[in-house]
């Protein structure tokens, strides 16, 4: 007998079956609603990889994985705001600082949603946010370019390169307040929903039983490797959900050609997510992640073929299952991944 779904599944179908889905194009053109959010923490999803000593469900990464493709399938800009709360929660889990004790829980219950505002750290040598010490805690001054989920979020991971090129991560309420100030929300081709801002910090101060973690850059460097060059579960998401469009469409031969590869490179690329060694076989990771990408933009491509002039409607889903699959190709881009993807497409 197969064994019954992991509760978490069962409980990210539903909301993305009864509430994610069926909203989907009319969150796209207005807002990600505070609804979702709700949702999102009622369910339980919040703390699906989080300790269960914390209040988590301490899922397995292959199940915390799926979710994540089931949410961005029904979904991209609602998974796009709730998936930001995850890296903090595993930095807490992992953390020993004071500041566990106090946010990890109320994160892992969904009680406090969290936002990342540390993606511009990939960019050294240029060093948007500067980390300074300063009375017994830390100044961060500088520019914040991309901060997703603002007014859902209720905290904020944040982070700053020292001057001896020291990584230093501190949690800030999700708020204007002295030293931190937010843009208007960003128009995007893709995802405008999801209330992306920039952030101007100007002597913003946090004190020290702030901090979650502080490593040298080549350290976070290193241990970031594998987040920028595994393909996201998002990209198979929001494919499957172009391919189920395919076929509602009735071209059911080319949606399981297509599937069928897309499931060979999601295999490859899980495979490697699950390495005991997560900074090895780079090269690996990459070539499935460029895959991965053509295979998505095969998928929404085909989506759009088959709708005709009816998949350019903002009634279809179609029209944005493309869009947010080139958001995808985008998300957390680093230079190799850049490289990577450019040189794959130079030989097609």
């Amino acid at each position: 007998m197969a064994a019954a779904p992991h509760p978490l599944l069962t409980t990210a179908r539903t909301l993305a079956r009864d509430l994610l889905a069926p909203n989907a194009e009319r969150v796209d053109r207005e807002s990600v609603p505070a609804g979702h959010i709700e949702a999102l923490r009622r369910s339980g999803l919040l703390g699906a990889g989080a300790p269960r000593e914390y209040g988590g469900a301490g899922a397995p990464d292959a199940v915390v994985r799926e979710v994540q493709e089931i949410l961005a399938g029904a979904c991209c800009s609602t998974w796009f705001v709730q998936t930001q709360h995850h890296s903090p929660v595993r930095m807490l889990a992992a953390s020993r600082l004071p500041v566990r004790e106090r946010l990890l829980r109320p994160l892992a219950t969904g009680e406090l949603l969290a936002g990342i505002a540390f993606a511009h750290v990939r960019a050294f040598p240029r060093v948007p946010v500067r980390a300074t010490a300063d009375r017994g805690g830390w100044r961060f001054d500088g520019t914040v370019p991309w901060y997703t989920g603002w007014g859902l979020n209720d905290v904020m991971l944040l982070a700053g390169v020292s001057d001896a090129e020291e990584v230093v991560f501190a949690f800030a309420e999700a708020r204007e307040q002295p030293g931190l100030r937010a843009s208007a929300p960003m128009r995007l081709a893709a995802l405008t929903a999801a209330r992306t801002v920039s952030l101007e910090l100007d002597g913003l101060w946090l004190p020290g039983e702030s901090v979650v973690l502080r490593t040298r850059r080549e350290e976070f460097a290193r241990v970031d490797l594998p987040r920028s060059t595994n393909a996201s579960p998002a990209v198979f998401g929001v494919a499957r959900a172009a391919l189920d469009v395919l076929e509602a469409a009735g071209e059911g031969e080319t949606a399981r050609v297509l599937r069928t590869r897309l499931e060979e490179v999601r295999g490859g690329v899980y495979e490697l997510a699950a390495h005991p060694v997560p900074h090895e076989r780079i090269a690996e990771r990459l070539e499935l992640k460029t895959r991965a990408y053509d295979l998505m933009r095969a998928a929404t491509t085909a989506a759009v073929v088959a709708g005709g002039g009816r998949a350019m409607s903002l009634d279809s889903p179609a029209q944005r299952l493309a869009r947010e699959g080139l958001f995808l190709l985008v998300q957390g881009q680093t230079s190799d991944v850049r490289r990577a993807h450019l040189d794959a497409l130079a030989r097609i």
